[in-house]
């Protein structure tokens, strides 16, 4: 089991979008997609709490979440019409809803993370209401271990491998005491 690469995450975005086609697209063609998917996908199992300066790395956790079967809320992507020049009450209360919707919270770190304004209220929002929140710590290698600073200690962190003996990969979560289990056990209690 080990934390996610960030080397590894920017190859996996730049498969599915060779030179950064994905972010090349035009604001409408964006905006359709997402409407078509917000109609079929209403619920989602991670909202993805990240500093949009990461936006390759965030674009590969989202693809890596989801090939082990989670739907992943990231704004820009799944709500492409919220303005990031022009934050105001109503960008809260749509990523309230946002939250609302989703069964848990993963908080990306990076070097970004803590210039962020919004991951701080979103985990806080989310911890109150769910207290389904982990951290998904991002490297520059493999480990398995994750020291978080400050308050993001006090959550379990994210890591995905596979537990001895087992022939698929899956996400798990870590605690404190160094147990784990799986994040869809997790999300469930």
């Amino acid at each position: 089991m080990g934390l996610f690469v960030i080397s590894e995450l920017q190859d996996l975005a730049r498969e599915v979008t060779p030179q950064g086609i994905y972010f090349s697209k035009s604001a409408a063609t964006v905006l359709n997609e997402s409407i078509e998917k917000q109609a079929s996908l209403r619920h989602f199992d991670i909202f993805l709490s990240h500093a949009f300066a990461d936006a390759e790395v965030v674009l590969g956790i989202k693809l890596k979440l989801e090939s082990y079967g989670n739907s992943v809320y990231v704004d820009w992507i799944d709500d492409p019409k919220l303005d990031r020049s022009s934050v105001n009450s109503d960008t809260a209360e749509v990523l309230k809803e946002r939250m609302d919707d989703c069964s848990a919270l993963f908080w990306a770190t990076s070097d970004s993370s803590s210039q962020s304004k919004w991951m701080p209220w979103e985990c806080g929002y989310f911890d109150g209401k769910k207290e389904k929140v982990a951290i998904l710590p991002v490297t520059e290698e493999r480990t398995n271990s994750y020291s978080g600073q400050e308050y993001l200690g006090l959550y379990p962190f994210v890591l995905e491998g596979r537990y001895e003996g087992e022939s698929t990969d899956d996400l798990f979560i870590r605690f404190k005491d160094d147990s784990v289990e799986t994040f869809t056990r997790w999300v469930k209690k």
